[in-house]
């Protein structure tokens, strides 16, 4: 793919063009400077999620977690582990559904953690329940094939 893809910055929320071939160059944000794809999955509120969703080229993968659940903080670090795995392939944040809680019912959620894999602003898959990296790596390569 030669054609500059669309990604929305987790920092400012710009929306940037970016040459494919220069996803691997650690691109910044034309606006702020911010990392394109961080170290580390960011943090969504609904509005933001809904900039990503109707913008970015690159999949997404947002875990759906709370504060108050264990096993959301236990799987906080697989989930960081395998963003570090996946980058710049794929983007990966983190959305609070106590703090955004009219996203548990568009999105139908049951319970946390969930994460949900996201290409070109629709859902293709979801997982229920706590995760290490290895198994969050192989989910989302399985679905991104073909």
């Amino acid at each position: 793919m030669t054609d500059p893809i669309h990604i929305t910055c987790p920092v400012c929320q710009a929306k940037n063009r970016i040459p494919a071939a220069r996803l691997a160059a650690n691109p910044t944000c034309g606006a702020c400077k911010a990392p394109l794809f961080p170290d580390t999955p960011f943090e969504l509120t609904e509005a933001k999620l809904n900039k990503h969703l109707k913008n970015d080229e690159v999949p997404l993968l947002v875990d759906f977690w709370a504060p108050w659940c264990g096993p959301c903080r236990m799987m906080a670090p697989a989930f960081a582990e395998a963003s570090k795995q996946m980058s710049p392939n794929v983007r990966f944040a983190k959305l609070d559904t106590e703090q955004n809680q009219a996203v548990g019912s568009r999105f139908q959620i049951r319970g946390i953690p969930l994460i949900i894999l996201f290409d070109k602003g629709r859902e293709i898959a979801r997982q229920p329940g706590a995760m290490d990296a290895r198994s969050i790596v192989g989910w989302v390569g399985q679905h991104l094939k073909g």
